[in-house]
């Protein structure tokens, strides 16, 4: 984390400084997924800090999909993207747009390169291509077809349009330098032949431009100031100036690069997860496992938690690695003040209490949340039989142990003390109820002074027990391990997800998809948004309750 606050807003100086030199007089910002895949929690910083920037300067931001690739790309990814942008809060209002839309006025820049002598059709393979390209040390070959004639690469490049060719038959290139010392200005590839329909223009196209090619001209047309990206494309930035200046563009926008967001422990690749969701290892992009956006959202977290923790991350020019824990922090800090605190047993056991009469119920007064009277209170029925967890009694406790044992009292929170006198097993020598006596006396709120007890736990009234699945979570991949082998497979944690069958009290009855909870000593849920329905809840464990992390100072 040092590296992160060093250049924490050198963005916004480079934007400063542009606005104070009359380099331009607005910022207009833009958002440009590739169609290929969900997006993850790195895609949120871009979009966020995209977006942000555009509010900051009182500026526009646009949502544009970067769909030159159509091997790849779907509608289907076309819609989650949407969904997630919008469930983060960046609005592009009527600003959203497709690269496929100026696919005419790529073709025609295309054309224009070649009127200007500065691209070319070439025959060769694209391991030929390779060959020549050099290496990081020695400098390339010309092409044999890099001297064609202005008239014969415009009919090329026209049978490359009407399908005269094959796939990878042919090739319009850049005509830049093959001795250049960054390999991306070698002649690079900016039209390409492939036969498919595409998602949006459909079989109208079988040439389609190359990302470094459409990117700068997309950006250009829509007036984009500055084309904020991650590092890796800092090579290409010299490529995405070429593009520019040559086709002339009145007002060229400027790209200034930002290192990406890598969180520990956990799988980003589109490719990794593409084979995860393939081989039913997660049950589609949005398992509560990953770390898609897609996937925060159904597991419980808000828009509000994500926000928080880009800020945290801050924007650098540096790589560095960012503690899983620290997004966890980040939703903690979100919900622990705006949700109400519920009960719920996880592994649950029954606690009959002897001396309490058989179908009398009363209603306890519970506040919904400690440290946020707004939330208010709710009532919860008490009876003689109760759900308590499995992990609060003991027949043979160790020292420390102040929950349920023979002989000793606990207070049931929110009711009465109740003490242990016995329990039951089954043949197998599990327990399976316990009884114990209640100090009616001893009811919370009472004011009773006479004793004091150790221990509370947390129970549910197993008459109106609300039954339910909880799923709880923890990391995909075995930390201790890493993430992936040498042969590139990745190294998947067994215990990833394990369900309970839990009881819940019955105020949570009515819950529905994306609500949220605290269940005591368990921690934050959230009803599953996918596999729940009104008979058969399923709430997913978004977050424990405690972490040993610590923001750093």
């Amino acid at each position: 984390m040092e590296n992160e606050a060093v250049s924490k807003n050198f963005i916004e100086a480079e934007i400063d400084k542009d606005l104070a030199e009359g380099v331009y007089d607005t910022v207009h910002t833009r958002f440009p997924p590739e169609p290929n895949g969900y997006l993850h929690i790195g895609h949120a910083k871009s979009i966020l800090l995209n977006y942000g920037l555009a509010r900051k300067y009182n500026g526009k931001f646009n949502m544009r999909f970067d769909d030159t690739n159509p091997t790849k790309e779907r509608i289907e990814f076309v819609d989650a993207i949407k969904r997630d942008i919008q469930w983060l809060g960046a609005d592009w209002e009527d600003r959203l747009f497709f690269a496929s839309d100026y696919f005419p006025q790529m073709y025609e820049a295309a054309v224009k390169l070649i009127k200007k002598g500065k691209a070319y059709v070439c025959d060769l393979t694209a391991e030929e291509i390779r060959e020549y390209r050099g290496t990081l040390t020695e400098p390339g070959k010309n092409s044999p077809y890099r001297d064609r004639s202005t008239e014969e690469n415009l009919e090329l490049f026209e049978n490359m349009k009407n399908g005269v060719y094959g796939d990878g038959e042919k090739v319009l290139r850049a005509k830049i330098d093959m001795a250049s010392p960054n390999m991306n200005m070698r002649d690079p590839v900016i039209y390409r032949v492939a036969h498919m329909s595409h998602h949006n223009t459909k079989d109208q196209w079988c040439i389609y431009p190359m990302y470094d090619f459409a990117h700068p001209i997309e950006d250009a047309i829509e007036g984009i100031t500055h084309s904020i990206c991650t590092l890796e494309f800092e090579d290409h930035r010299p490529l995405y100036d070429w593009v520019v200046r040559e086709l002339e563009y009145p007002h060229a926008p400027r790209q200034i690069e930002f290192a990406k967001l890598y969180l520990t422990n956990v799988v980003t690749g589109k490719r990794y997860i593409k084979k995860l969701v393939e081989d039913k290892i997660v049950d589609g992009w949005d398992d509560p496992r990953l770390v898609s956006i897609a996937a925060l959202r159904r597991r419980g977290f808000t828009p509000e938690s994500i926000r928080l923790f880009v800020e945290l991350c801050g924007v650098s020019k540096s790589h560095s690695s960012v503690d899983y824990a620290m997004l966890e922090y980040c939703i903690r800090e979100d919900l622990k003040m705006k949700r109400s605190r519920m009960m719920a047993v996880l592994d649950p056991i029954k606690l009959i209490i002897d001396n309490y009469p058989e179908g009398q119920v009363e209603y306890l007064d519970a506040a919904n949340n400690l440290e946020n009277e707004a939330l208010g209170f709710r009532k919860i029925p008490f009876c003689r039989e109760l759900y308590i967890e499995r992990e609060d009694f003991m027949e043979e406790p160790p020292k420390k142990y102040f929950r349920l044992f023979p002989g000793n009292e606990v207070r049931l929170m929110h009711a009465y003390f109740v003490k242990c006198v016995s329990f039951v097993k089954d043949e197998n020598g599990r327990v399976t109820e316990v009884h114990g006596t209640y100090d009616p006396e001893t009811k919370a709120g009472s004011g009773f002074t006479g004793r004091k007890v150790k221990g509370t736990i947390h129970w549910v009234p197993a008459p109106c027990a609300v039954d339910a699945e909880v799923r709880l979570y923890d990391n995909l991949i075995d930390e201790e391990k890493g993430v992936y082998n040498e042969d590139g497979s990745m190294n998947i944690n067994p215990n990833s997800l394990i369900v309970a069958h839990a009881k819940l009290e019955p105020a949570l009855k009515d819950a529905e998809a994306y609500d949220s909870f605290q269940f005591v000593r368990n921690g934050f849920f959230c009803v599953d948004a996918k596999d729940s329905r009104p008979d058969a809840l399923v709430f997913n464990r978004i977050v424990s309750l405690k972490s040993s992390f610590k923001l750093p100072k």
